[in-house]
C-alpha cells in the first residue's frame, strides 16, 4: 500500500476542498477547475462506495479503506500529471482519516495516517455549513454539522495547514473560493 499513496512529482498548485459532509465540494471543485481551465479530481470513496451500497447494501468498513486511498491516489496522481497551473481535489487523505477516526472509534490505518501527514497542498478551502444538507445514501450526520467542521478545523489548524474558510450561497460562494485562491495563490 506504500508506495500506492504517496503523491507523485507535480508541475502545479494543489487545491483541496476540505470540509464536512454537504458542504458542496464536489460542486465548487467543478466549477473552480472550469474556471481555471484545468482538471479536477473527484472523491474516489463516493463512487466506491455507492457501487458497494448498490450492489451489497454494505457500509464502509475498516477494510474499505486502504482501497479508497489508494484509489484516490490515483486519480489525484493521474489528474496532477494532465492539470495546468492550478488541480482541484474534492478530498485528500485527511479527508479519509478524518472519517476512519469518526466511523471506527478513532481508529486510522498508521499507513494512511502518515502518508494523509506527509502529503502536501498549497491550500485548503474549508467549506462551511452555511448551505442546507442534502441526503443520499452515503451521507448519514446532518445533525452533527457543527463538530465535524469543527473537527475539520482542528485537523487543519493543529497541522499548521494553509487554509481559508469558504461561505455562502451559490454564486457567493464560489466567489468566497476565487478571492481565496487569489489571496493564497497569486501566481496562478
Amino acid at each position: 500500500m506504500e508506495k500506492d499513496l504517496g503523491q507523485s512529482p507535480a508541475h502545479c498548485a494543489k487545491v483541496v476542498l476540505f470540509g464536512p459532509e454537504s458542504t458542496g465540494k464536489t460542486t465548487l471543485a467543478k466549477k473552480l477547475a472550469a474556471h481555471f481551465n484545468s482538471k479536477w479530481v473527484p472523491e474516489f470513496a463516493r463512487a466506491y462506495l455507492q457501487k458497494k451500497w448498490d450492489e451489497k447494501q454494505e457500509i464502509c468498513t475498516k477494510d474499505d479503506l486502504p482501497l479508497i486511498a489508494a484509489g484516490q491516489m490515483k486519480l489525484e496522481n493521474e489528474k496532477a500529471a494532465q492539470a495546468n497551473a492550478i488541480l482541484f481535489c474534492d478530498t485528500d487523505l485527511l479527508v479519509t482519516t478524518t472519517y476512519s477516526e469518526v466511523y471506527f472509534d478513532g481508529y486510522c490505518d498508521p499507513q494512511l495516517r502518515a502518508f494523509a501527514l506527509k502529503n502536501t497542498y498549497d491550500l485548503y478551502l474549508l467549506t462551511n455549513i452555511d448551505i442546507p444538507w442534502v441526503a443520499d445514501d452515503l451521507r448519514d450526520k446532518p445533525n452533527e454539522r457543527v463538530q465535524m467542521l469543527n473537527r475539520f478545523t482542528s485537523t487543519l489548524n493543529k497541522l499548521q495547514r494553509p487554509y481559508a474558510v469558504v461561505q455562502g450561497q451559490g454564486e457567493e460562494r464560489f466567489r468566497s473560493a476565487l478571492q481565496a485562491i487569489e489571496q493564497h495563490l497569486p501566481y496562478v
